[in-house]
């Protein structure tokens, strides 16, 4: 039995067998198992070094200096971090703070609760591109503005965000600039310096590395202070309590290291796997991709199919594992928040499909991706079966 083609990268990454062996080394008597922090011994100072080469191989994914890398468990984590870490050393009534309404539920879910604290906060409604810009973010600063927390890439329709120009904004009326970078790293080229951000989220298992670990950049240029939300042994220069996992932070630097040297072409080759991909619907009508085409990740296509019902739709595609967005959010059967926000209608929402594809993906994955949606799509339709683009 054939198992479906996985093409749902956005939810998450395989992790590389590079990656697993470097873990694999880290775990057992015969490896590098010791607690980072106990610095008695020879086993406690091996892996202190471990993970102190990691935090220069994700410093050098991004272009930051390695004492700006604080470990965490996921760009959750990161982003609860930055922003709750900002917020908590003021006084509600004192600051203000801007995002936008398709931000990760881990940065909206931070701004509702600061809210419920008596925190004030401005949401941002992007356009039907998807995209916010630096004109959306200079509107809406007050003079007591503490930090914007904007996205580099959205996760369900792969747009990519004018962090570059929002930062400049941000330097300028002197007000922090938290990004929120899951879906950006390993798949653009992020250098930090250059953009000026003040706070940036990663998870590892965005670009092949594990789950259960990420980090957070926070620039030292910024002299910037972070109430503390685990509270333990003072880990991670205070910010993070928690004995180091030396396994899954060598696994994250590992998966940094390989992707940072690949970067370009295996952008360029997932950029032409998804252009078959979409070549391969122009057989069928009455679709569209969600979001802007000119700034956009290479490995991500948001369609929406009309006349046929989303859960149906998603059901029939067995051969295929795809999602219908965030697979934080996969258990609602409401339509995606993001797609509502940018303008697609509640029944468009429902029947759309994010295709997401990585590493693995092969361009028999692609073509048969795209004869089984045409097929299916056409079948709910009532159709006759529509053949996809020969190429």
């Amino acid at each position: 039995m054939r198992k479906p083609v996985y093409l749902d990268y956005a939810a998450t990454t395989p992790v590389d067998d590079r990656v697993a062996e470097a873990m694999m080394g880290c775990l057992t008597m015969a490896g590098n198992f010791a607690n980072p922090a106990s610095r008695s011994h020879m086993y406690g100072w091996k892996a202190e070094e471990a993970v102190e080469v990691a935090r220069g191989e994700l410093a050098d994914l991004v272009a930051a200096d390695p004492r700006e890398i604080v470990w965490t468990s996921g760009a959750t984590e990161s982003n609860n971090l930055a922003i709750k870490g900002v917020a908590e050393l003021e006084r509600p009534s004192d600051v203000h703070f801007v995002t936008s309404l398709i931000e990760h539920k881990a940065v909206l879910d931070c701004f509702k609760h600061l809210e419920s604290q008596g925190y004030k906060v401005t949401y941002l409604q992007p356009g039907r591109d998807g995209r916010v810009t630096a004109d959306m973010v200079a509107s809406a600063l007050q003079p007591n503005t503490r930090l914007v927390s904007v996205m580099f890439v959205n996760n369900e329709i792969g747009v990519v965000n004018e962090i570059d120009a929002i930062a400049r904004i941000c330097r300028e009326q002197g007000v922090l600039l938290h990004v929120d970078a899951a879906q950006a790293a390993g798949k653009i080229k992020i250098d930090v310096g250059e953009l000026g951000a003040d706070l940036m989220s990663f998870s590892a298992h965005k670009f092949y590395g594990p789950k259960g670990i990420g980090a957070l950049y926070v620039r030292r240029k910024s002299q910037l202070k972070l109430a503390a939300q685990i509270h333990g042994g003072g880990h991670e220069r205070g910010m993070r309590s928690g004995t180091l996992p030396t396994h899954q932070i060598v696994g994250m630097g590992a998966a940094a290291k390989i992707v940072g040297e690949s970067l370009g072409e295996e952008n360029a080759r997932i950029l032409w796997l998804r252009n078959r991909f979409l070549n391969g619907l122009c057989g069928l009508s009455g679709w569209q991709v969600n979001g802007s085409m000119d700034h956009r990740v290479a490995g991500n296509a948001n369609v929406s199919f009309s006349g046929v019902d989303g859960e149906a739709l998603l059901m029939s595609l067995r051969d295929l594992a795809v999602s219908t967005g965030s697979a934080c959010t996969s258990f609602s059967v409401e339509p995606s928040y993001v797609l509502k926000v940018i303008g697609v209608s509640d029944a468009l929402a429902h029947s759309s499909i994010r295709f997401s594809f990585g590493r693995y993906t092969t361009e028999d994955d692609v073509d048969f991706a795209a004869q089984t949606v045409c097929d299916t799509v056409s079948k709910l339709r009532g159709e006759s079966s529509i053949a996809s683009n020969p190429f």
